[in-house]
């Protein structure tokens, strides 16, 4: 490890270096932890709300239980990833904001070992939220799905942390909490637009097919319609999945190649 000397050339510290450091990144991701602990209304809206949202669908269209069937299990991936963006992104401005991103980043902390600390903090809770929404929309709504729940479970949780991620990456952007959210209508609404909820992207102008063919929504929408139409894991299954975790895991390094200390 690479040492910095101090003035007396006698004593060193040790400087924070480029590769990840497991037991750094898991100190960030139990303070974040501990912080949510005592925040339980921000720990409602992302395990609970997917849950509403999803049981509000169902009685919306609970005289053609079939539409909800067509599309619960695309949104059993998009209120996720939407909610977690929305926490996320509001979570970490507040970080930085308050002064604590800037105490943290003094320390022999990495960018990379906090952004992969809160990744995996939001992950954990991320990965309750999947399991809740899924069961619900699987075991209790009566969502009709030909392959395994385990698959939208996996889809699920992958679209949570593609919401992590995106959050932290604008979080770095916004001077305050109201421009963090109104980084939603940017990010996520094209996407929402484009996936293939509404109507079908082959059935879409080619410009706008085009633009959705690299819009990571558009594969988390095709990876819940490959559970509901075929019994075993397809080959476009896993391309989808791989592009999911692939544009995560891209989003989470540019989040830490941006991350600043303070707001200007």
């Amino acid at each position: 490890m690479s040492t910095m000397k101090t003035t007396t050339g006698t004593a060193t510290t040790p400087a924070p270096t480029g590769a990840l450091n497991a037991s750094r990144t898991a100190a960030t991701a139990a303070r974040v932890l501990r912080q949510l602990r005592h925040d339980p209304r921000t720990i409602a809206m992302m395990i609970l709300i997917p849950c509403v949202m999803l049981f509000l669908l169902r009685y919306v269209f609970d005289g053609s239980p079939r539409t909800f069937d067509n599309i619960g299990a695309s949104l059993l991936g998009i209120f996720p990833l939407i909610t977690m963006f929305l926490v996320t992104s509001i979570a970490t401005l507040r970080e930085r904001t308050s002064g604590t991103l800037e105490r943290l980043l003094a320390m022999p902390l990495g960018k990379g070992d906090l952004i992969a600390g809160y990744a995996l903090a939001f992950g954990a809770l991320a990965i309750i939220q999947s399991a809740l929404a899924t069961g619900l929309a699987v075991w209790f709504l009566g969502l009709d799905v030909t392959g395994s729940p385990w698959l939208l479970l996996l889809v699920a949780l992958l679209d949570a942390l593609l919401g992590t991620a995106l959050g932290l990456f604008v979080s770095a952007f916004a001077a305050s909490e109201f421009q963090a959210v109104q980084f939603m209508p940017a990010v996520i609404f094209p996407q929402l637009l484009l996936c293939g909820l509404f109507t079908p992207r082959d059935n879409m102008h080619p410009a706008l097919k085009a633009i959705s063919d690299v819009l990571p929504m558009s594969y988390a929408v095709d990876g819940m319609n490959e559970v509901l139409k075929h019994t075993d894991m397809t080959a476009n299954f896993v391309r989808d999945a791989l592009i999911v975790a692939g544009c995560a895991l891209l989003v989470l390094g540019l989040g830490a190649a941006t991350l600043r200390r303070r707001t200007a």
